[in-house]
């Protein structure tokens, strides 16, 4: 078996401990590029994806933090229309800072719970 990189050590690490402490509930995935950031909640037991934003088709470059507001924002509206409200955090392998935060923190203030 080949080395991982610290990268998918981290991801890794944090899909193990959602599955241990998830309780079943969705998940809410987020990736970053460069260019842009994306957000899905899935139904893992289903294997289906639930609800999904990203910086793809908006206006907006999804390189900055207010890009990845709006795309907390969206998640939190498509997954009330989803019936979904209470979900898991997976930041798959990125630190919890920039983007990443600020995606997490509109997605709370949008009305979903982790």
């Amino acid at each position: 078996m080949a080395k991982l990189s610290p990268f998918e050590r981290r991801r890794q690490r944090v899909r193990n401990a959602l599955r241990k402490n998830g309780g079943g509930r969705p998940r809410l995935s987020v990736h970053r590029t460069g260019m842009h950031i994306y957000a899905q909640i899935i139904d893992d037991k289903a294997g289906k994806t639930v609800a999904a934003a990203s910086t793809l088709g908006a206006k907006k470059s999804g390189a900055n933090v207010d890009a990845a507001t709006q795309v907390g924002k969206d998640i939190a509206a498509a997954a009330k229309k989803a019936g979904v409200t209470s979900v898991v955090f997976d930041r798959g392998g990125f630190l919890f800072h920039g983007r990443v935060k600020a995606l997490a923190d509109a997605a709370r203030e949008g009305g979903l719970e982790f």
